[in-house]
């Protein structure tokens, strides 16, 4: 067995599912679950009927690229987006079977274990995949805290020099999970020089670009900072799904875009990996890219419930309105909550009001002395409106007792 496998810690469900095990919540109220970031929103009929109306595609090989067709409609999504040039197709695009697998996939690549002591920066808290996708490549994971101090930003002024030699991939979460932070260009100035100077890959995760709250004023993309600095996509690979934007989580269907190089490199390794998207799914990913009426209804749905939940928790909990994404990143406030931690915080939500929640600390690891996910707890409002202001006036009820 690869003993990299033995560094690899129990995903937040998991422990989550330990941390309730033997208890029984309250029957006096319905289940609510706001711990997990599943879309719950209908998936569009047009996406549905496209992928029915190609089913005939089952009966080909599909391959490891795509089709033209497929990555032509993500480059003109790119283009339309982020207002900058559409890329190359044949090189610069490549389909993948969600943002998930490819985050994991991606360092197996661009990973050199045979450097001394390889290093993987991340942010704390993080999508875990970042951390095994850093173990199991045979790096080490460094973390940067994400603190409300520090408007929740990677702190790249912090890392040593010498941490910054070993440094060959850095995982960028923008807008973030959980805090919902997105990157300004100054800060993609910062993390490009360094790049430039250090010669580490970025991987900017834009799986939440597409749910936000103002039309007019839609998140930075990593692609779109780069082009606005007059830099070309050196190093820089960014990952983007239709899992949230459309609400198709169940269809395993995202891409990857940037360095002609590494993408080329990263092509390879999945011809082996054998991760070919299903020609239905190719035919139905590329309706959905194609069509933004669908998109601005999700978002619309998804601003009605921050605008409506977001105060009925501030009484109970510290919380603000994230910049986008579909996550609250509540602190617990002490006086209310009768100091109780984010894990005994979520158990007793769980067993007297019957509401899940996600503890902050599993979604983090201790570094530089904190677990900078202590006393915070996630919420996904992905359950419909009258549901998450259910729980916000239970999580209010149960901070007032």
């Amino acid at each position: 067995m690869n003993p990299n496998l033995n560094l690899l810690q129990p995903y937040p469900f998991q422990r989550l599912r330990d941390l309730f095990k033997g208890t029984t919540p309250n029957v006096n109220y319905s289940a609510i679950n706001l711990s997990i970031g599943e879309p719950k929103h209908a998936t569009p009929h047009l996406i549905k009927d496209a992928l029915v109306n190609n089913l005939s595609g089952l009966a080909s090989y599909p391959t490891t690229i795509g089709s033209i067709e497929l990555r032509t409609a993500i480059s003109n999504w790119i283009s339309r987006r982020y207002g900058i040039p559409a890329p190359n197709p044949d090189t610069s695009i490549l389909p993948v079977t969600g943002s998930r697998e490819a985050l994991f996939a991606f360092a197996q690549v661009v990973i050199d274990s045979s450097k001394t002591k390889p290093i993987v920066i991340s942010p704390n808290p993080f999508y875990q995949i970042y951390e095994g996708a850093a173990f199991l490549a045979g790096a080490e994971p460094y973390f940067l805290n994400t603190l409300p101090e520090n408007q929740h930003a990677m702190d790249f002024e912090s890392v040593p020099v010498d941490v910054l030699n070993r440094t060959q991939l850095v995982y960028i979460c923008s807008p973030g999970n959980p805090s919902g932070k997105v990157m300004s260009l100054d800060q993609w100035k910062t993390i490009f020089e360094l790049s430039d100077k250090y010669g580490f890959i970025i991987a900017a995760d834009e799986c939440y670009s597409e749910i936000y709250f103002d039309e007019a004023t839609p998140p930075l993309g990593a692609l779109q900072a780069a082009h606005k600095l007059g830099r070309d996509y050196n190093n820089l690979i960014i990952f983007s799904s239709l899992s949230k934007r459309s609400n198709v989580p169940g269809m395993r269907s995202g891409f990857v875009a940037g360095d002609v190089r590494i993408i080329e490199k990263f092509a390879l390794y999945r011809t082996y990996h054998g991760c070919a998207m299903n020609p239905a799914v190719q035919a139905a990913s590329m309706t959905a890219w194609n069509d933004e009426a669908h998109v601005i209804e999700n978002r619309r749905l998804y601003a009605e419930k921050f605008k409506t939940v977001t105060p009925l928790l501030k009484g109970a909990l510290a919380v603000e309105m994230p910049d986008a994404a579909f996550y609250l990143w509540a602190k617990i406030n002490q006086a209310n909550g009768r100091n109780l931690s984010d894990t005994e915080f979520a158990l007793r939500l769980y067993r007297e009001f019957n509401v899940t929640v996600l503890p902050g600390s599993y979604l983090a690891r201790e570094a530089h002395g904190i677990n900078p996910g202590q006393n915070f707890v996630r919420l996904a409002l992905v359950a419909n409106l009258n549901e998450c202001v259910e729980a916000a006036n239970r999580i209010q009820k149960m901070c007032d007792l």
